[in-house]
């Protein structure tokens, strides 16, 4: 059911990337462009070579999620502890398929394999007023590590 993501998965994930953007930009229309995505089809291609970026894939007789993951490691840092985290890059379930453990089975999925890298922890960033997805993570055992704010500014002519 989960596998690393390949060649043949490209379109199907253009597609899933295209859902995640518009969740974003509905959230987030001041800064999230409407009807594109975050990676393009060679950009796919070269993080399926690369080791420390992973991609996993729900596929269930056709892809219906993604976890995209990138493992850092801290070492020998003059402030920091040596760590080794695998951060979440970005995860989506087909809006077709939620409900239906999509998005439980991809995490845990990624957890396992977190573990069995060696990583001391998993991180993701999580859009504020995006209930859904802060309630999931909650659910997995997520809890805030930082928060990231902001103040915007209006511009005056």
């Amino acid at each position: 059911m989960i596998r690393k993501a390949r060649k043949e998965d490209i379109q199907r994930i253009i597609e899933l990337l295209h859902q995640v953007n518009m969740v974003h930009h509905v959230l987030r229309p001041d800064l999230f462009k409407p009807y594109t995505t975050k990676y393009n089809e060679q950009e796919l291609e070269a993080m399926f070579q690369d080791d420390s970026k992973p991609i996993f894939v729900f596929d269930d007789n056709g892809v219906s999620g993604y976890a995209f993951c990138q493992v850092t490691e801290v070492k020998n840092n003059q402030l920091l502890e040596d760590i080794k985290t695998l951060y979440i890059d970005d995860i989506c379930v087909d809006e077709k398929a939620r409900g239906q453990h999509v998005g439980k089975t991809l995490y845990e999925y990624v957890r396992d394999y977190a573990r069995s890298i060696g990583c001391n922890n998993i991180t993701l960033n999580v859009w504020e007023g995006n209930e859904p997805a802060l309630q999931f993570y909650r659910n997995m055992g997520m809890q805030v590590q930082k928060t990231t704010m902001e103040a915007p500014l209006t511009h005056s002519s």
